[in-house]
């Protein structure tokens, strides 16, 4: 475990450092797009997140073969080495869509590509646990389909589900930590090797994750792109590849006692069927409600537009940061959920606090101006927004004289100008939601549209 925990901080470290320098290359290369009709953001902010994210890959996978116990991963399986040519082809192509916006049957065809050079290199679904049925074994060529298959999925869904601050890393993150946990108890409690390199793909992911979230939390001083969402979209599928259809079920000597307490044990077999659905859940759900709505119009699939989940949350009246912690919320329950259903789904305890978590997430999406106050003793330890600081309760005092309006054709002065907000456009270049007019904002950032 600690040879796994340097390598999520190496990771962490390498990403976190280098995106700085990353977003003064990605503003000097004129990686910031305008604006567009489907963006949150009010100013233009550089792209090209991903080219840190991806040397943090690189580095993780370096020091790993380096450590004496992950070292035994390069040494018996090829898999790193498919994971790195696959990433480096993505995150090619999403570099040049960062900057150049490449067609989208373009991209799509490079994904395909990534993924069938991971699976030329070993990097495969070899075979599946289907319920009842047992392990179904696969020709080469289904093999290779589902692989693609699942790889191009993930990824879309984790490129659709990229449209606010820190959401796509923190979920992407999230679920990689589910996982790991699953995959290391696994490795560790059945002694499944083939488990072992899911595991470090898993923590690799992390660090990539949490290296960049402070860079790209609201309000995001850079994005990740296409070449940091299709790149982790394809760490989390090659990791679900990996344990998927490893798992050997006499191995774990779950064929003891009843009939019934034998398809007990038989969860954790065929979990590896259910992870890689549950971990992107809500960006699959996304992708595919996304496909039904624009192909109902009369759309391109690949069309963009303001309909995802995380549009229609603020929609409602919901904020930029309470939206991305309400995704957080139901990432965390599906993943986490299934999860504990796999430690020990024998037990009630797991489905009755799954549904009342699920109760409260519903609660919360139904409470979208509920602004949370904290005691005046604990308003260091929380952000402005949920103080109730004096500045504020002398400024709502004195609101009517503030309030008054410049003459026509006089310049306003700082006394008659409001006070800019924590998260509006123009603190850090940054990203923010608001009451304003849409087309208005999109002339002054010079768009086309």
């Amino acid at each position: 475990m600690r040879e796994y925990l340097l390598t999520l901080c190496i990771t962490a470290a390498v990403t976190y450092l280098l995106t700085g320098p990353v977003r003064k290359f990605a503003i000097v290369a004129g990686a910031m797009p305008e604006i567009r009709a489907r963006d949150v953001h009010r100013e233009p902010t550089p792209r090209l997140g991903g080219i840190a994210m991806f040397f943090g890959l690189c580095a993780g996978l370096l020091v790993a073969d380096h450590l004496t116990n992950l070292h035994e991963v390069f040494k018996n399986s090829n898999e790193p080495r498919a994971l790195l040519s696959g990433a480096a082809l993505i995150w090619l192509i999403g570099v040049l869509d960062d900057k150049f916006e490449i067609d989208a049957l373009i991209k799509l065809g490079g994904q395909m590509i990534a993924a069938g050079v991971m699976v030329m290199q070993g990097l495969t679904i070899l075979w599946l646990p289907i319920p009842s049925v047992g392990n179904v074994a696969l020709t080469q060529w289904q093999g290779t389909l589902l692989t693609v298959a699942l790889v191009v999925i993930t990824i879309n869904a984790v490129n659709f589900v990229d449209g606010l601050d820190g959401l796509a890393a923190g979920m992407v993150c999230i679920a990689s930590a589910a996982f790991f946990l699953y995959a290391y108890r696994v490795w560790v409690s059945y002694g499944i090797e083939a488990a072992a390199p899911a595991t470090l793909f898993s923590v690799i992911l992390m660090g990539m994750c949490l290296g960049f979230l402070p860079h790209n939390m609201h309000p995001a001083r850079i994005f990740m792109g296409d070449s940091g969402s299709m790149l982790i979209g394809l760490v989390l599928a090659a990791g679900a590849i990996s344990i998927t259809g490893q798992i050997d079920p006499d191995a774990m000597n779950l064929f003891s006692g009843s009939e019934r307490a034998t398809v007990h044990q038989m969860v954790p077999v065929y979990i590896p069927l259910l992870m890689p659905l549950t971990i992107i859940a809500i960006p699959a759900a996304d992708l595919v409600l996304a496909i039904v709505r624009r192909t109902w119009r009369g759309q391109s699939p690949f069309a963009a537009d303001r309909g995802h989940l995380h549009h229609r949350l603020l929609e409602v009246g919901h904020s930029h940061s309470r939206a991305v912690l309400i995704m957080y919320f139901w990432s965390a329950l599906i993943g986490f959920g299934a999860l504990s259903y796999s430690v020990n789904n024998a037990s009630m305890w797991i489905v009755l606090s799954v549904v009342a978590l699920s109760a409260i997430g519903l609660v919360l999406l139904l409470l979208p101006r509920f602004t949370p106050r904290t005691p005046r003793w604990a308003e260091r330890f929380v952000p402005p927004r949920y103080r109730r600081s004096r500045t504020t309760e002398e400024a709502g005092a004195t609101a009517p004289a503030a309030s008054v309006p410049a003459l026509a054709g006089e310049e306003a002065t700082p006394e008659h100008r409001a006070p800019v907000r924590a998260g509006v456009s123009g603190v850090n270049g940054a990203t923010a939601i608001g009451p304003r007019s849409r087309l208005l904002d999109r002339r002054k950032a010079g768009s086309s549209r």
